[in-house]
């Protein structure tokens, strides 16, 4: 007899605040009958990691398990070495610490954020209110990116879609993306404006705020002139949206094959 539940992976913080934010997030989804749907994070938040998730669901009977990984880049590391560890890929692409998951359900893959429709209505919606002449704007969004040959591809192409996205949905001028790593924020922010002579909003794309948003971004912009909200995705009602669109497609082809990473 065959049961599904849904394990939601997040990365995991010290602050209670942050893990509250992803819980809630989660809460929201509306009740399907009793499908088991557990939060689980790759680390620090002692008691929830995803060994922890995946015993949980099996415990309640769960024979197949929709594992959505909470991550805004399928050019996240993460993303490739959870897919790892639960067996869905052979090899992680990097090298990990991560070691393979005592699981006997079995586990469909689903997809991180990138450039959903969802997410670049969130983005737009955390800086709509700094934008006051559209077409002298350009917005930045700014994620974490990736040093990793790869990696770094993935993320290039999925923050690329996800600008012409929230440049269609806002109507600013412009929309640029800029990752940390390798660091290209300061220089994405100085063209717009020295060779276009736009007003620069920088747009984070994290999904909780922490220490990337309040320190790390602030000071790769030092000396700049630009608006900055200093909120991350969550909280935001879209993401519940997002993860119940997944859940959703999945027990509709709950007899197909599992979702695997490009």
């Amino acid at each position: 007899m065959k049961k599904s539940g849904v394990l939601v992976i997040s990365h995991g913080s010290r602050e209670n605040s942050w893990v509250k934010l992803v819980d809630d997030a989660v809460n929201l989804l509306p009740l399907r009958g009793d499908l088991p749907v557990a939060v689980s994070f790759l680390e620090i938040v002692e008691g929830r990691l995803i060994q922890d998730g995946i015993n949980l669901l099996e415990g309640q009977g769960v024979t197949d398990i929709l594992v959505l990984p909470l991550f805004v880049s399928s050019g996240s590391t993460h993303v490739s070495e959870i897919a790892y560890a639960l067996g869905v890929m052979d090899s992680a692409g990097i090298e990990t610490d991560l070691e393979r998951f005592e699981v006997k359900a079995s586990i469909h893959y689903g997809l991180p954020m990138d450039d959903d429709p969802d997410i670049a209505q969130m983005v737009w919606d955390k800086v709509s209110h700094l934008s006051e002449n559209p077409n002298q704007e350009a917005i930045i969004i700014v994620g974490h990116g990736s040093i990793h040959d790869g990696f770094r591809q993935r993320w290039e192409q999925g923050i690329t879609s996800l600008a012409e996205k929230v440049k269609h949905i806002s109507g600013v001028a412009a929309v640029d993306y800029a990752l940390l790593n390798p660091d290209i924020i300061h220089r994405k922010v100085q063209y717009w404006q020295k060779e276009h002579r736009k007003q620069v909003i920088v747009a984070p794309l994290f999904l909780s705020e922490g220490y990337f948003i309040r320190t790390v971004i602030p000071r790769r912009l030092e000396g700049l002139d630009y608006l900055y909200s200093g909120q991350a995705l969550l909280p935001h009602p879209l993401l519940t949206h997002w993860m119940d669109r997944q859940i959703e497609t999945w027990l509709e082809h709950t007899s197909g094959t599992s979702v695997q990473l490009n």
